[in-house]
């Protein structure tokens, strides 16, 4: 049977360049990049897949920054020495098979989850998302599995509900709900993970708790009231594209391992 991997590749890229603590240089960049490349013949060779794709964000707005245009405006950009040296590493990855994708105006997870639904809703096989990334972790809900590459450690629906207290299916609304202050997406005040948990336990959606919990007479109705229209646009911001024109077939990203 057939096996995708999809890797995300600037968050591999990323978490071992700042598990460095000597400040940004271009020696830096180079080592965490040797690294970071290790960590993908890592993958290769322990998931063993027919099928790979590295998605890197391609950088500037998205159509998120259409809807939000303060969406991720407290993150820091990427250290210009790494972003110099990213499209060379990126040429090494595809030397060795493995094929990049990068799209303007979509991020890297939208190209994941966009080849990993289609992959699933063709019966083609395992998906697995090599990640630790918590948006992506809602594809668990449709067939896939996550590898976190760090800890070695497969995440699957039983992991969500541990982790987040909700079934993977309802992680985006949870998000929305408790906001996500790493992208800059609003949600509503005051609600964090275990109240946004608990209440879409009792009522089973966000739709449902806005038609439930939101016309309650507490602090919490009236908080979910008034930022009614916060709580729908952090919901867009968080959902995943799955529509995105990837311009690769399955045969272009077949990977043989010999």
């Amino acid at each position: 049977m057939a096996k995708l991997l999809a890797i995300d590749g600037l968050n591999i890229v990323r978490r071992v360049y700042e598990a460095s603590p000597e400040p940004d240089s271009d020696l830096k960049a180079s080592i965490a990049l040797r690294h970071a490349f290790s960590s993908f013949r890592n993958l290769l060779e322990t998931h063993a897949p027919t099928h790979v794709l590295a998605a890197f964000d391609y950088g500037g707005q998205t159509w998120r920054h259409a809807l939000y245009p303060r969406y991720r405006e407290h993150r820091a950009p990427m250290p210009s020495v790494l972003r110099e040296a990213l499209p060379e590493f990126q040429e090494r990855l595809k030397t060795a098979g493995v094929p990049v994708a990068m799209l303007p105006e979509v991020e890297a997870d939208d190209v994941v989850a966009t080849c990993v639904m289609r992959w699933l809703l063709e019966n083609r096989g395992e998906a697995i998302v090599a990640t630790t990334d918590k948006d992506l972790h809602v594809l668990i809900a449709h067939g896939a599995l996550v590898w976190d590459h760090f800890k070695n450690e497969w995440h699957d629906d039983a992991w969500v509900r541990n982790k987040f207290g909700v079934a993977p299916e309802l992680l985006h609304d949870l998000l929305a709900l408790m906001g996500d202050a790493t992208d800059g997406v609003p949600g509503v005040s005051k609600i964090g993970m275990k109240t946004a948990a608990r209440l879409l336990n009792a009522y089973g959606s966000l739709d449902a708790v806005m038609a439930g919990a939101g016309i309650l007479k507490t602090p919490l109705g009236e908080r979910l009231r008034a930022e009614r229209d916060i709580l729908y646009l952090s919901r867009q911001l968080v959902e995943l594209k799955t529509d995105v024109r990837l311009g690769v077939s399955w045969n272009m990203l077949a990977y043989d391992s010999h």
